[in-house]
């Protein structure tokens, strides 16, 4: 019994200095870039889907325990707020644009042998009152 109980602190004992070591490593802000993906947008009663151009910006400020970060789309832009989900091994950054429409940015963990973060951009918007929605694929480095 003894054994077990030393055992399972040791092993608390490294979580949690792990979990420490790991916040430290969160940077503050991510340069994204999503080079490809499928867009679809409705019109005559079907989804047509088309690729899209590739996207990049910026999340900055990013604050997890607030859970709030800002969206620079290009220099000088006004930023976007954006709300934080966080996740075992990601962090999801929510943006609800002035419309009421969506946009998703997943960030994961750092992948050593890229050197970057894979990630994920979604968008759920409307033209003229037709869906048109978005998948990219992509990277984010640290800044």
């Amino acid at each position: 019994m003894r054994n077990t109980v030393v055992v399972l602190m040791a092993c608390v004992s490294m979580s949690i200095s792990t979990t420490v070591l790991r916040a430290d490593d969160d940077p503050s802000g991510y340069h994204c870039v999503f080079k490809s993906g499928t867009a679809w947008s409705y019109a005559n009663g079907s989804f047509n889907s088309k690729s899209p151009e590739p996207i990049e910006f910026d999340v900055a400020r990013i604050d997890l325990d607030g859970q709030t970060a800002e969206l620079i789309a290009k220099d000088g832009a006004q930023p976007g707020a954006l709300k934080i989900v966080r996740a075992i091994n990601a962090n999801h950054f929510l943006e609800v644009v002035n419309e009421g429409f969506l946009n998703l940015t997943t960030i994961y963990d750092k992948d050593d042998i890229a050197g970057s973060h894979p990630a994920v951009h979604s968008r759920h918007i409307g033209v003229l009152g037709q869906p048109v929605v978005a998948q990219y694929t992509g990277a984010c480095t640290a800044k």
